[in-house]
This record gives C-alpha cells, structure tokens and sequence, in this order.
C-alpha cells in the first residue's frame, strides 16, 4: 500500500506517505506498520535527508511531529519501520563485552552475531532504508527522493541520521559506518555495560563521521541514566570533559555544546521529541561552523 495525505494539522502543505515495508520489496516483512516520508512541497529544499529511527516498541509514524518539524526547514524525512522490540539495555547486565557491539549490527546489518536478537539482512535497517528510497524515488518522482540515492544506495553524505531511545544508538552506530552530515540522539544512547562500568566498546572505534558532528538531547530525569548517556556521548563526541547544555522550550541556545538537557519531570524519556523542543532540534541541526562533509555530486 502506497497512501498519500494531502494536509497535516498545523502544515498544511504538508505530504505525508506511508508505505508498507512489503512493497519496497518482497522479502521485507513489516513490524509495526508503514514506513513514514514527510515533505513539504512548498518549501525550499535544504538537499538534505532527515532518517528517524523511533525507540523500542514504536511505530515509524510516532515520530510524524520531528518528521514535520524537519520537513519544514526543507529537508525530507523518513522514519522506519524496523526490528526494534528488544530492548538495547536488555545488555546493560551482560558478562559478555560485545553484547551491545553485537546488538547493533545485528539490528543494523543483519548479521548474525548476537544472542540478544536475530535480524536476516533483508529486514535489516541498512536494508530496509535503501528500498524505501528507492521506492520513493520510483513512485514520487515530485518529492525529489533520488536526490539521496547514488548507484543504488543511500547518499550518506546527504543524511542527517537521528533516532530516540534504542534509536538513537542505531543512528550513532550507522555513523560510525558512514560518513553523514549529522548524528543526532535523543534519550540515548543506553550502550553502558555495568559490570565493566563502562561504555560498550564500539562507541570508541574510530568512524566514518567526525565526532563533532555528533548532538545529543537528553532529560535529567530519564530513568535509562542520564549519566551514563553522557558518558556514551563524550566517548562519541571525543570529549573528555563533557559539559552539558541546560535548555529550555522556545529561548535562545547560546555556544556550540553537543549535549543538551532538559530537566521536565513527566515522561522524562520522551521529553526530548515533545514539541516544545523544537528550538533545540533546530540547535542540534544547525550549530557549529563545522566541516561540511557534503559529496560532489558527479
């Protein structure tokens, strides 16, 4: 199924589509629901591609507000459907050192490493993203979709990967893999193993993606702990001082932080993809004269 709404409460020149993970292609099953694709046909477009990879137990069109707010400012998005019922801090415990390695590209790639899940490649997030555009490219030749695919395969110099909870770590880990514009992580990630009191050891591998092209929004409150988060960040930032950024709904963010902080006490965890916040998704986006890491387009 390929079903196209025409207006979005609050945009309305707002397309949103969702298309059922089986019809990009025949060996993809879905988990929740349709993949989500966003754009706004009237704004200009910024060349870039937004990917949102919800948290554990959600569907892709949860995340139709952050899809929105980043079709608004001229980029496309796309949330997707995937794997994401096992829960990433199910190896906060574990004895074994790889587990959250192993996890990740599991879920990612499709690899069959990990005890904690089992992911063929086919239904693999890396998978799943390439036929979504594809199709998009194929069935909405207006939206502009084969903008963001080269030779077949995402353009990932054109993506800003971002994610939630267990899908924030997804996205860390993509950038580790592929040079994007931007990682963007919200409440997350959780790769902190406890009995070794430390990061899991893939978030300080050497990546594809300048650290400094990593944010992340956490609240203070969240009950993943939110110190930990922070200590999986600075790894991934390169930061051996971390310095956290208290922000607040709607003010200004001064300085050029890469880890932001509410401090709301209901529903901590998912504070950071509330509304409200859509100044700091604009910060995360936008901050820093940072390297461009943009590809000439042959």
């Amino acid at each position: 199924m390929f079903l196209a709404l025409g207006q979005v409460k609050l945009h309305a020149q707002m397309r949103v589509l969702r298309v059922a993970p089986e019809q990009t292609a025949a060996d993809i099953a879905a988990v929740h629901g349709p993949h989500l694709a966003v754009y706004d046909p009237q704004v200009a477009s910024s060349h870039r591609l937004f990917v949102f990879l919800v948290g554990t137990g959600a569907k892709a069109e949860s995340s139709l507000a952050i899809d929105s707010a980043f079709a608004g400012w001229g980029y496309r998005a796309v949330s997707l459907d995937y794997e994401n019922t096992v829960l990433a801090a199910s190896c906060v415990h574990s004895a074994d050192i790889a587990c959250f390695d192993d996890y990740r590209e599991a879920i990612v790639t499709g690899a069959p490493v990990s005890a904690k899940i089992s992911v063929n490649r086919a239904n693999s997030i890396l998978n799943r993203l390439q036929k979504l555009l594809v199709y998009l490219a194929q069935h909405d030749s207006a939206g502009g979709w084969g903008e963001f695919v080269a030779d077949g395969q995402p353009d990932w110099s054109r993506i800003v990967i971002a994610g939630h909870s267990q899908g924030s770590g997804h996205a860390a880990y993509i950038g580790k893999m592929f040079r994007v514009d931007r990682v963007l992580m919200f409440s997350g990630p959780q790769d902190y193993l406890e009995g070794f009191d430390k990061p899991a050891p893939w978030q300080a591998r050497a990546g594809a993606t300048p650290p400094s092209r990593y944010f992340a929004f956490l609240n203070m409150n969240d009950p993943f702990n939110v110190h930990h988060q922070i200590a999986n960040c600075a790894v991934l930032m390169g930061l051996s001082h971390p310095e956290t950024v208290m922000v607040d709904p709607g003010k200004e963010i001064r300085g050029d932080g890469q880890i932001l902080v509410n401090d709301l006490t209901a529903g901590p965890h998912g504070s950071t993809l509330l509304p409200r916040f859509e100044n700091v998704w604009k910060y995360m986006v936008t901050a820093g004269a940072l390297e461009a890491v943009r590809a000439p387009r042959p």
